[in-house]
């Protein structure tokens, strides 16, 4: 059994059990979330989509990590103008325990 769900604006693909990293979610270690956004479902070969679609996705928060380091450069040729800023985006590990 799997399903797609929309997760701040990104679609997942997620089973029972498995364990994946998403845009950042409020919530602490260990807290229980739970997605409605359900795009796609099979269910032992039992497909529904869309509307018919009507499963919800509980997952519980695992940890919180930083992602590798974006640099964004600014320079302007031969004016003497440089500009170096950088940023980590916020991940969620969440461990999906239901899909009911």
């Amino acid at each position: 059994m799997f399903a797609v769900v929309k997760i701040a604006g990104q679609q997942f693909k997620v089973s029972e059990g498995q364990s994946l990293y998403v845009p950042h979610i409020e919530g602490n270690a260990g807290d229980q979330v739970e997605f409605s956004d359900v795009l796609f479902v099979d269910t032992d070969g039992k497909i529904s989509a869309g509307a018919d679609a009507k499963v919800k996705v509980k997952a519980e928060i695992v940890a919180e990590k930083k992602g590798k380091t974006v640099i964004a450069f600014k320079m302007k040729r031969r004016k003497g103008f440089r500009k170096k800023r950088g940023h980590r985006t916020l991940y969620t590990q969440i461990k999906v325990t239901g899909i009911a």
